[in-house]
């Protein structure tokens, strides 16, 4: 049965499951988890996320009733499907490798991640146990439902230094494994080679191309940013092109002195779900999910994406100095933990290499940064804003928006961004 709910506060592509979403679906996927006969009594469906949340699959809340000779069981699982219904998000995913990129991370890398820390006397949690998984005849995947589990996804608040100082804690350990497999085992990670960018749908799409032109057009009516216009009528024509060669870099021209890991790929907060203490509110644990544009890449492309998409204006404004540096030392730690053999990276070379991508800060601010700040004033559907150019268009003269601008493009400047573009 699907559980009544309001659906105001919901994607619509998530409102009503597909047919195929039943008991006997969920019967013969839970058999084959927990390796015994069962009978799914009842079945309760309802929208995952909210609205925001996410953009790239179709996903429902379970909680299935069931049946085994040992008696009487619940289980709360999260399903995540393709889209199915015709659309925008359709057409801009059908041709993705998406679900295999993320399978893969669920069956492979992470758990040997996992056991490479264990190892080495860290037992962290690097991913929610995937029951289920399957590419044909439908791209499906379930995994445990972590909120009856105290976890929960922040929206209506930002999050605490305390909470992000755990992400990026997580991220660092994840990270610093990855160096050592890819140091050590170049090959275990070779499947991972599909981000954002490898999306051809995804360049094309006015989501990302209509990004710039909206942001200069915004120059053009600030009086006191217009004089930052020219910089960008420069790289109007080439930046798309730069930023593939930074996404691309690892796989088509490796350069010295930069670092290389398996990247989470959409590093932003609605892809964590934070769990606190009761009695003293302080964060336990954080878990990262949607791992489905990760891929070996950059270190900058998760670092400098979470300054955009992560922090608050506070840390943004000042490139996220504190977060990403307090990250560094629990790489560099980790890396020595898990007896990572080669050349060991240096605060001075990761702020080079995030300095040296600076087309990247660009895109990020100019396509990204007003989207995720309209998301936050809880007045804007993320539909709209990807589909409606004329609300698109009004997000880069909000206030949040033309503050966080004002700011960096000085320090842009400063920092000799502008120069030889």
């Amino acid at each position: 049965m699907t559980e009544e709910v309001d659906t105001s506060q919901f994607n619509a592509d998530e409102l009503q499951p597909p047919i195929w979403l039943n008991a006997q679906f969920i019967e013969e996927a839970l058999s084959a988890y927990e390796k015994v006969p069962l009978q799914v009594t009842d079945l309760k469906i309802s929208p995952a996320t909210a609205q925001g949340d996410h953009y790239a699959s179709v996903m429902f809340r379970t909680v299935a009733e069931y049946t085994t000779a040992q008696g009487k069981f619940s289980k709360p699982m999260i399903v995540k499907t393709m889209p199915e219904e015709e659309g925008h998000k359709k057409d801009i995913l059908t041709d993705s490798h998406i679900f295999e990129t993320e399978i893969l991370m669920y069956s492979k890398a992470l758990p040997e991640f996992e056991r490479i820390l264990q190892e080495a006397g860290d037992n962290t949690k690097l991913y929610v146990p995937c029951i289920y998984h399957s590419l044909e005849p439908r791209k499906v995947m379930i995994f445990d439902d972590l909120v009856p589990q105290g976890y929960t996804v922040i929206r209506n608040r930002p999050a605490t230094k305390e909470e992000l100082k755990k992400v990026f804690s997580k991220l660092a350990k994840w990270h610093a494994v990855s160096m050592k497999v890819i140091n050590e085992r170049p090959d275990f990670l070779k499947d991972f080679k599909y981000g954002m960018w490898d999306m051809s749908a995804f360049l094309s799409d006015p989501m990302i191309t209509t990004g710039l032109p909206c942001f200069l057009e915004m120059l053009d009516k600030v009086p006191e940013l217009t004089r930052y216009k020219p910089y960008f009528e420069k790289i109007k024509e080439n930046y798309i092109q730069r930023m593939s060669e930074i996404m691309l870099e690892y796989r088509s021209n490796p350069q010295a002195n930069r670092y290389y890991v398996l990247c989470h790929g959409d590093f932003h907060i609605r892809n964590m779900l934070f769990k606190n203490n009761k009695e003293t509110g302080a964060p336990d644990d954080v878990m990262l999910v949607d791992f489905q544009f990760s891929n070996v890449c950059p270190i900058t492309i998760d670092l400098t994406y979470s300054v955009y998409m992560l922090m608050e204006s506070e840390e943004r404004c000042d490139l996220g100095k504190d977060f990403i540096n307090y990250y560094f030392s629990v790489l560099v730690d980790t890396l020595k933990k898990v007896g990572f053999k080669g050349e060991v990276p240096t605060q001075s070379g990761l702020w080079n290499h995030i300095r040296g991508h600076r087309y990247y800060d660009f895109f990020l601010m100019t396509s990204f940064l007003a989207m995720i700040l309209a998301i936050k004033t809880n007045s804007l559907k993320l539909t709209d804003l990807i589909l409606d150019h004329e609300t698109k268009q009004k997000t880069y003269f909000l206030d949040a928006y033309l503050k966080d601008v004002k700011t960096l493009l000085p320090i842009f400047e400063k920092m000799g961004y502008f120069e030889n573009l």
